[in-house]
């Protein structure tokens, strides 16, 4: 043995001992349930088939945004949508050629502008994938709660409580 190997020797049994001491230590069990509660029946150690994929909510109503500049969710699915570098189906309804024959929702005069506010003719590059902000819906029950409450009641609850006595 060379000088050379030894302390790689040395090096990988000690990594063996800690490791192993480690794993000693260690008092898991291996079937324990998923520890996010997100897998309901299965166990760390169960491959479980994934649940179905839920229906995209197709209401074509406009939900109420939560924020300024929020970009406003798609209220209807999108299946089978072209979107990528060779066409953009979002485009046939939404753009501005289109919007008055379609009565669809004419997309934000911001997506006709480069990044330096200057006016283009047709859909900026940057903004013409539409589904890298805005997304549809699906027709599931949260995972966790939410207790989000929109600036406006914020301010209103605050404007009530400040008019009491």
């Amino acid at each position: 043995m060379t000088f050379r190997t030894l302390p790689l020797l040395l090096l990988a049994v000690m990594a063996a001992v800690v490791g192993a001491a480690f794993a000693a230590e260690v008092n898991y069990p291996l079937d324990a349930p998923g520890p996010d509660g997100r897998r309901p029946g299965g166990t760390l150690t169960q491959s479980m088939p994934a649940p179905p994929i839920a229906n995209d909510e197709n209401k074509d109503l406009k939900r109420e945004r939560n924020y300024p500049d929020q970009p406003p969710t798609i209220p209807h699915s999108i299946r089978g949508y072209q979107i990528d570098k060779n066409g953009n189906k979002c485009l046939s309804c939404h753009s501005r050629a289109n919007s008055a024959r379609t009565q669809a929702t004419m997309i934000s005069i911001t997506h006709y502008m480069d990044r330096d506010g200057q006016a283009l003719a047709a859909v900026s590059p940057r903004r013409y994938f539409c589904n890298q902000c805005h997304v549809p819906q699906k027709e599931v029950l949260p995972l966790v709660g939410n207790s989000f409450e929109t600036i406006d009641k914020i301010l209103q609850d605050d404007a009530n409580a400040a008019q009491k006595p």
